[in-house]
């Protein structure tokens, strides 16, 4: 059973940094793609962005792109999410999404994804 844990979030105020960590691990598997999602309370789940190893393609929502980077090792089924000049509505809990099997969904498609994490919650205040 692949089993999914993040790390890393916590309280920030706008314009801090913080960094995210994912790793997924258990059975005999390679990722395809890991992903990162968020939901702020009262909201849907909200695509921030992915990386697809082959190629080491990324992809960024709007709403973060410039300010948010995502990495990772394919190898060790680990991807990390940098968040700078947080804003107070980047508040929400994250949760780390892992593709182990073929996929036609966008990358932003939660259906695209196969195993997820609980998530961890990051809070910026004003």
């Amino acid at each position: 059973q692949v089993r999914v844990v993040e790390s890393g979030g916590g309280l920030a105020q706008t314009g801090d940094s913080l960094k995210l960590s994912c790793a997924a691990s258990g059975g005999n598997f390679r990722s395809i793609s890991m992903g990162w999602f968020r939901q702020a309370p009262g909201g849907s789940r909200e695509f921030v962005g992915n990386i697809k190893w082959n190629g080491n393609t990324k992809n960024y929502a709007d709403a973060v792109k410039g300010r948010f980077t995502i990495s990772g090792d394919a190898a060790t089924n680990t991807v990390y999410l940098e968040m700078n000049n947080l804003k107070p509505e980047d508040t929400a809990v994250y949760s780390c999404a892992v593709q182990i099997t073929s996929s036609y969904y966008y990358d932003s498609a939660p259906a695209r994804y196969d195993y997820w994490g609980q998530g961890t919650q990051v809070t910026v205040s004003s």
